[in-house]
């Protein structure tokens, strides 16, 4: 009898090992699931709905203006936020009464930020300007969140990646959820 049992272990440790050597590597370089908390992101997420978050992408490719991305928080990098890229390297991000204007090299005048996911705006106003490696995220509720207003600009090594596909809700499953390009 204890030949079946040693077989069984041993069986189980193979299994165990390969599932490590396939998994482990995808979750740590190439996606991981994100639970969204709160309501910052509303209506475009809401509060427990599961992604899967694509950690590859920015290894070959900068973040983009609109973009959904995951992040460390960088007053504490062991929570994670979710927002919206609005201000990129290097640009002026100007809120007057709600409506942001982002100048650049493109626009040394200013370009107004067309935002489709915005259902409530606010009267806030302010300047941000960007260094280099440095982003600006809101939420989409933006009554709502913590985000670039509050603490600042957001430096690029501590973007995770971006939401890739929502899966829960299974009523919600969607590829690119909160894309606005398309």
């Amino acid at each position: 009898m204890e030949p079946k049992k040693e077989n069984l272990f041993k069986e189980v440790l193979k299994f165990s090992l390969i599932a490590i050597l396939i998994v482990a590597p995808i979750r740590i370089f190439i996606a991981q699931p994100f639970i969204v908390s709160g309501a910052s992101m509303e209506p475009a997420f809401g509060s427990k709905e599961y992604l899967i978050v694509d950690q590859l992408s920015y290894r070959f490719e900068e973040p983009k203006r609109g973009e959904v991305i995951i992040f460390k928080y960088p007053n504490d990098p062991s929570v994670f936020f979710i927002k919206r890229i609005v201000g990129l390297p290097q640009e002026t991000v100007k809120m007057q009464d709600g409506k942001i204007t982002i100048k650049n090299e493109e626009f040394p005048d200013g370009t107004p930020l067309e935002e489709p996911y915005i259902k409530e705006e606010t009267t806030d106003t302010f300047t941000a300007i960007l260094g280099k490696g440095e982003y600006f995220v809101l939420g989409d509720n933006r009554k709502h969140s913590s985000d670039s207003r509050i603490w600042g600009s957001l430096e690029r090594k501590f973007i995770v990646g971006k939401a890739f596909a929502r899966l829960l809700p299974v009523t919600d499953i969607e590829i690119k959820p909160g894309d606005y390009s398309r």
